[in-house]
């Protein structure tokens, strides 16, 4: 896991509250300590990509429902459509 990123946005909180699953329970599930899930949750850490597809997976939901870059902090997204296909 890095360090936390201030541009990050972190969705986990909700999104495990909407799936009626603890912190511990996630935790397990992911194979982390709870105070791993805790962490992310207060963005003190950002989780690697395989700890966030994991976690995505059990909540049922994609990575970017539940982390996603504040808007305007990466300048491509203001024309992000261009870019879209």
């Amino acid at each position: 896991m890095g360090k936390n990123h201030k541009d990050l946005e972190v969705l986990l909180t909700l999104k495990r509250k909407e799936a009626g699953i603890t912190q511990a329970v996630l935790a397990e599930a992911v194979q982390v300590s709870r105070k791993s899930i805790n962490a992310i949750e207060n963005g003190v850490y950002v989780p690697s990509t395989v700890l966030s597809l994991k976690i995505a997976m059990i909540l049922n939901c994609k990575v970017e429902d539940l982390f996603r870059l504040h808007e305007g902090t990466f300048p491509l997204m203001i024309n992000q459509s261009k870019y879209e296909q």
